[in-house]
């Protein structure tokens, strides 16, 4: 793939490949090549020197294998990496080359969604200590209060397959009890993570029917159509084959074998050492 000039999306695992999916559908024309960093996760509780650190390295493997266009299909790396990277690292390295995020297109349109402006946020730890979702939504819409909650454990859950067993509910509903409690008037979830999607059918079990959920996947994938059209000194170095590729920091046939539920099909992935 290096003769190609490919869209890169990184994650530090799976979860990004909710929003490849979502990408392919509506960009299906462009070469992609999907890079997650599963021998170093989960970013979601790394300090963020480390996360900044570990996802400059993927960002300059994916320039290297001809990618203009870098999206970080990670909400930690979004939230502790992304503005360093695109302030401070791109003008040095790769001035004309650009890398972008999951936080700020949800955030962009988020008055879309909620009618009663109080919004909950369900994250990693990280993505919730970074207070990224709130600092976006403040630039925007100040008006809009947002409450937020650590879910420290939705993510192994997902990647250990226990997601949809009966023990998965008693975390899942914790910490929808403990987020609609610190705000009962919130009427719109973001999912601030890229795995949750698969989790959304427990998380329906114990919410209101009248609070929507937010995925990021449709929203991104829409946004970064809106981009390349914007942006046609950028568009135009991306190749059109349709053709994409996977590679992982750790075993390509465990990825392989969980890639399926997260893009909903299979695939080949090709092992990648970082470090």
């Amino acid at each position: 793939m290096k003769k190609l000039n490919p869209i890169g999306i990184f994650d530090s695992g799976y979860g990004g490949l909710t929003v490849m999916k979502e990408i392919v559908q509506v960009l299906p024309s462009y070469d992609y090549i999907y890079l997650g960093d599963n021998a170093r996760a989960p970013y979601g509780t790394r300090s963020y020197d480390i996360v900044h650190k570990y996802t400059l390295q993927a960002i300059e493997w994916l320039f290297e294998e001809g990618c203009h266009l870098v999206i970080l299909a990670c909400n930690t790396a979004s939230a502790k990496a992304l503005r360093t990277i695109q302030q401070n690292d791109l003008p040095q390295i790769a001035p004309k080359r650009r890398v972008l995020g999951v936080i700020r297109p949800v955030t962009e349109c988020i008055t879309m969604y909620t009618k009663s402006n109080h919004v909950g946020v369900l994250g990693t730890t990280g993505t919730v200590s970074s207070q990224s979702y709130p600092i976006e939504i403040a630039k925007f819409f100040p008006d809009i209060k947002v409450a937020q909650e650590a879910c420290p454990l939705w993510v192994p859950l997902v990647e250990s397959g226990e997601y949809e067993s009966p023990g998965a509910d008693y975390f899942i509903k914790k910490h929808l009890e403990n987020i609609i409690s610190t705000d009962p008037l919130i009427d719109t979830l973001i999912l601030g993570c890229t795995h949750y999607p698969l989790l959304i059918k427990k998380i329906k079990k114990y919410i209101p029917s009248s609070i929507k959920i937010i995925s990021q996947g449709e929203i991104v994938s829409n946004s970064l159509k809106d981009y390349l059209k914007r942006h046609p000194e950028i568009e135009t170095f991306c190749s059109k084959t349709g053709k994409y590729k996977f590679f992982t920091t750790d075993s390509p046939e465990i990825f392989a074998g969980y890639a399926s539920l997260f893009f909903g099909q299979q695939i080949q992935a090709e092992h990648l050492d970082l470090a």
